[in-house]
């Protein structure tokens, strides 16, 4: 919101943690937390890839990650990489070989799963390819696939293991010399993730990945991963996200997104605050906002705007966003801009013109915010 201040019981203090290069994505420190997602195409369609990368960077997307199953897939990384607009993170499993052949083919970061990719030799391969190509990397550690050792200690996935897991891991990266990854220790438990990454935090300052793994579908997906990253974000932990879907990578990137800017960790676009409606509402409140959403989607300046279906609240809702439209009586309603009465519009028309309204506000917002830049400089 361009006109309000930021009020301290709504801050929220991150954890410190060092700041490493995706491409030219920083990740950690004190730079804004990334949105991630993956692809799930077919590696080896290439097109069909680039395609969804980039459909996934116009939705806001700051990093994707590629899986690299196959040495096929490796040489068709490359031809990704040349065309996505965003860096682009190769998943490897299993087969060492495929992480040295993403280095080479100019993936950003590697994401290794330590339960099974193999021996420390192997791992340190990985390591010097990573290093000569200017490639960092992510421990990935899964409740799933935790190594056996591990699971015969303590009987089952638990924090404790997921934490010495990935203890384990940053020491062989350490020990080479290697310090530019960050670490994820996710699982499909709210409880086991959330749990695993708040002991985690306490013992590096590696940058934490966060993730609820397999979470479900977009609806119950959302909610699980809202809550399990909502209670780790709320508590400053974690410099990057990717918000596990069954389900368009686009949604993972938008949900991504919706929990950052319910935080006021980020900002993007347009935040639409708006009722349930109910018998009050002076219009349908439910067909406007979903057609407000999708028309606009184009919007990327941060900026808020207040559907309110009456009076009784929104007034107060329209004090505190850019735009605003509340509904009143014979099928009319009051437009704020800035928090203040405007002028009334019919209901007849009115997506159009908030619409227009919220363009040319983020017109507006844009140069003031290229002129402030203009004058810093």
């Amino acid at each position: 919101m361009s006109h309000n201040p930021i009020r301290p019981w709504r801050s929220i203090e991150r954890r410190k943690s060092r700041q490493i290069m995706v491409g030219n994505v920083p990740v950690g420190g004190d730079a804004p937390i990334s949105v991630q997602t993956m692809t799930n195409t077919v590696t080896t369609d290439v097109a069909a890839t680039i395609a969804q990368v980039q459909a996934a960077a116009e939705a806001g997307a700051d990093i994707v990650r590629v899986s690299v199953p196959d040495q096929a897939s490796s040489k068709a990384l490359k031809e990704i990489v040349a065309e996505s607009p965003v860096p682009i993170v190769a998943d490897i499993h299993f087969h060492y070989k495929r992480g040295i052949e993403a280095a080479e083919a100019g993936a950003a970061c590697l994401r290794i799963n330590p339960g099974n990719i193999g021996s420390e030799d192997r791992v340190r391969e990985v390591i010097a390819a990573a290093r000569d190509h200017g490639c960092s990397m992510r421990i990935g550690v899964n409740a799933g696939s935790l190594e056996r050792h591990l699971l015969e200690k303590y009987g089952e996935p638990c924090p404790e293991a997921m934490v010495e897991s990935g203890l384990e891991h940053i020491r062989i990266l350490e020990d080479n010399d290697f310090f530019d990854f960050k670490i994820s220790v996710k699982a499909s438990d709210v409880f086991l993730s959330a749990a695993a990454y708040h002991a985690l935090a306490e013992v590096t300052d590696a940058p934490l990945h966060l993730g609820i793994t397999e979470a479900g579908g977009l609806t119950s997906g959302t909610i699980k991963s809202s809550i399990g990253l909502g209670n780790l974000l709320w508590a400053g932990i974690g410099d990057t996200i990717r918000v596990s879907l069954s389900a368009d990578p686009v949604e993972e990137v938008k949900v991504g997104y919706e929990i950052l800017k319910s935080l006021g960790l980020r900002h993007r676009g347009v935040n639409i605050i708006s009722c349930p409606s109910c018998a009050r509402q002076g219009f349908d409140v439910i067909k406007t906002v979903e057609a407000l959403e999708k028309r606009l989607e184009h919007v990327k300046t941060p900026m808020s705007l207040s559907i309110i279906g009456c009076v009784v609240n929104g007034p107060g809702e329209a004090l505190m966003t850019d735009v605003g439209f509340t509904g009143g009586g014979a099928g009319h309603g009051m437009v704020y801009m800035a928090g203040k009465q405007d002028h009334k519009i019919g209901n007849e028309g009115m997506i159009d013109h908030i619409v227009e309204l919220v363009e040319k506000k983020a017109e507006e917002i844009e140069a003031e915010n290229a002129a402030a830049e203009e004058a810093a400089q």
